[in-house]
């Protein structure tokens, strides 16, 4: 199911310069923002958990979601040289799964490591509100690489349609219309954090057994149609 050259050509494609300098921006700014403020205020549990659930999970890993998910694939299916990988005698499925592993390794290393450093940065890890944030930042990984690896394959412009959910959905109606926050991302894997931090620290309005069959639902559905849309891609470009 994991094919190492097209992992290779995917990792090249999703570190090349520009998605780079995206990629490598967001955590930054996240680790500079924690110093600054840890040596404005000091160290705060509140504060901690404002920046981690505010900017680290509700904005930062979806937008590198974003980048990774839709890198892994859609620049070769603008270009046009998605043709010869699907010329080579690999079955579809191995290259989505594989393409999936890459998205969620770089989105995971930009995204949930971050947040764990932001958090010692914060607070050093009190109420384990760092160790429970990137806990949440890896399992929302998984689900954003699934899902715009999928809008990756289904339409071109997957990038704008990927920023609309991540900036509009996730971070502005996730956080604001109360019935939003079941159906985000965000909200399932608070409840993982909710589990991992201390009583009282982190709270999510998803409980911790529906937010896990959702985050694997959303994931495994994601990407078996993704396979299915490039099987539809390869009959469309033999015709």
């Amino acid at each position: 199911m994991y094919h190492p050259t097209v992992a290779r050509l995917t990792y090249r494609a999703l570190l090349g310069r520009r998605r780079a300098a995206i990629l490598f921006a967001l955590p930054a700014l996240l680790l500079i923002i924690s110093a600054v403020i840890r040596v404005m205020t000091g160290a705060d549990d509140e504060t901690a958990t404002t920046v981690l659930g505010g900017f680290a999970l509700a904005t930062m890993v979806p937008l590198i979601g974003v980048v990774a998910g839709t890198g892994a694939i859609g620049p070769e299916i603008d270009d046009g040289s998605v043709v010869y990988l699907l010329a080579k005698p690999i079955k579809r499925p191995t290259i989505i799964f594989t393409k999936l592993i890459v998205a969620i390794g770089v989105t995971v290393a930009f995204s949930a490591v971050p947040t764990l450093v932001a958090g010692y940065i914060l607070n050093g890890n009190s109420q384990q509100i760092a160790v429970a944030y990137a806990a949440a930042a890896a399992v929302a990984s998984i689900a954003y690489s699934a899902v715009f690896l999928l809008l990756g394959t289904v339409t071109r412009h997957a990038v704008v349609a990927g920023l609309v959910y991540a900036l509009v959905w996730e971070s502005l109606f996730g956080n604001l219309i109360p019935g939003a926050r079941t159906l985000s991302v965000q909200q399932w894997s608070l409840a993982l954090a909710q589990k991992i931090g201390a009583e009282g620290a982190i709270s999510s309005d998803v409980g911790l057994p529906l937010a896990l069959v959702l985050l694997i639902g959303v994931t495994v559905v994601a990407t078996w149609y993704a396979g299915r849309k490039l099987r539809t891609l390869t009959l469309a470009g033999e015709e």
